[in-house]
């Protein structure tokens, strides 16, 4: 628990530190877009963090912190229940496989 934990702080510490340095340029589909001069509608469905950002804070860096840091911390739990489900189901199926002997 110690690890998680350490791993947690650095990884808060490491967004805090790069965070300033993101580029305020658009990515490459919303640099495309311009270029054709496609314009953006509204959009169908506003996501959690939209924009890179948190709307309850006002303050652009502390939004974008907390994005980082909460979008980080959401991967790694989809991604830590989704190995448990997969490590799961790889050892129910050995213990129901036969072994070559019996077939």
């Amino acid at each position: 628990m110690k690890k998680l934990l350490a791993v947690i702080v650095l990884l808060v510490v490491f967004l805090a530190i790069l965070i300033p340095f993101t580029s305020s340029n658009p990515d490459g589909l919303e640099k495309v877009a311009q270029s054709l001069g496609v314009a953006e509608g509204e959009p169908f469905w506003k996501g959690l963090m939209s924009d890179y950002s948190v709307e309850a804070f006002k303050d652009p860096y502390v939004s974008t912190l907390l994005a980082g840091v909460l979008g980080t911390l959401l991967v790694l739990v989809a991604s830590l229940a989704l190995g448990f489900v997969i490590a799961k189901r790889a050892g129910s199926a050995k213990s129901d496989a036969k072994p070559i002997e019996e077939l």
